[in-house]
């Protein structure tokens, strides 16, 4: 018999008892009057023929699924966001639940995760809609988690994420840059983050030119700059530091020389582009086990009181930035 397909009454057959016995024992049902020797044979039993109870079933059961449900919003899946996700899952998983995600896309069709998974949390990393929140509500979902809308900036502030844009600035400075640019990223997804770095920026030291980029638009961008006169460029991330880098190495531009270059995040890129690119580095391990936190608070009343982390932003200085022998 295969292993996965063993049933509560398969074990009842091979034990000569009731369905009903077997399946008092398998699900723990309190208030039955089953011997210790019955129980013991039919755990047993259910080893020996490879029974694994059926989740769907068990979640009915026990009015639990053990599933965290992680609303992400419509953002690209980049170093950064990974990172939180696998320290969140690593979390969750130490406490005996699983981290499921999905994208709120705007006009979506398909059938939201939470109608079908029947998460015991659904904790959501960017405000949610009053629809949202009511249509969660109305699946059944117990445990709802999102951040307030007036908050949320906040919250990004104090998860240090603003530092990053002025550890850029403040490196730009002391190595004599004054004449600076903002690069951004032309993807729609990332509007609101790429305002609130660049305003982040331009609080430390007055932007002389902001310009989202991307492959067609950022060889003319960076000339233009160039000819300008722009010394030093903060950019959004490493992605939008690697397309500003590259345009200006073939178009002649001597980097750092002429023309320094911030990113941030520091993935794996910035260390592996030549030349290496001067970045900021944030701690994000605290941010995915803080979301994991969150959800279990919610799903165990016994869970210890949650804290929130404090990311901390350094930076990881490499060729784009200071001129080496």
């Amino acid at each position: 018999m295969a292993k996965g397909q063993v049933t509560a009454a398969d074990i009842a057959r091979s034990l000569g008892i009731s369905r009903a016995t077997v399946g008092y024992v398998l699900n723990n049902t309190p208030g039955q009057t089953i011997s210790e020797t019955t129980s013991q044979r039919v755990l047993e039993e259910a080893k020996r023929l490879g029974y694994r109870p059926h989740a769907a079933a068990r979640a009915l059961a026990s009015g639990r699924s053990r599933i965290v449900l992680l609303v992400l919003p419509d953002w690209p899946r980049d170093h950064s966001l990974q990172s939180h996700l696998d320290q969140a899952g690593a979390a969750l998983d130490d406490a005996g639940y699983s981290l499921v995600t999905m994208t709120q896309r705007a006009g979506s069709h398909a059938q939201p995760l939470w109608e079908t998974l029947a998460p015991d949390v659904v904790l959501a990393m960017a405000p949610l809609t009053e629809d949202e929140v009511s249509r969660i509500r109305d699946s059944g979902v117990k445990h709802l988690i999102s951040p307030d809308p007036v908050e949320h900036e906040v919250d990004e502030q104090h998860l240090g994420f603003a530092d990053g844009p002025r550890l850029q600035v403040e490196h730009l400075l002391a190595n004599g840059r004054r004449r600076l640019a903002y690069a951004g990223s032309t993807d729609p997804r990332l509007a609101d983050l790429v305002e609130m770095r660049r305003r982040s920026a331009d609080a430390v030291h007055r932007l002389m030119s902001t310009a989202n980029v991307d492959r067609a638009s950022v060889a003319d961008v960076v000339r233009g700059w160039v000819d300008a006169g722009v010394d030093g460029v903060v950019a959004y991330n490493d992605d939008v530091a690697a397309l500003v880098l590259g345009a200006a190495l073939r178009a002649g531009v001597d980097v750092p020389a002429q023309l320094a270059v911030v990113g941030h995040d520091d993935a794996p890129l910035a260390e592996l582009f030549v030349p290496g690119i001067t970045s900021i580095r944030i701690d994000t391990v605290g941010l995915g086990r803080y979301l994991a936190a969150l959800a279990l608070s919610a799903a165990e009343p016994s869970a210890s009181a949650v804290e929130r982390p404090e990311a901390v932003a350094s930076l990881v200085v490499r060729e784009t930035s200071v001129e080496t022998d």
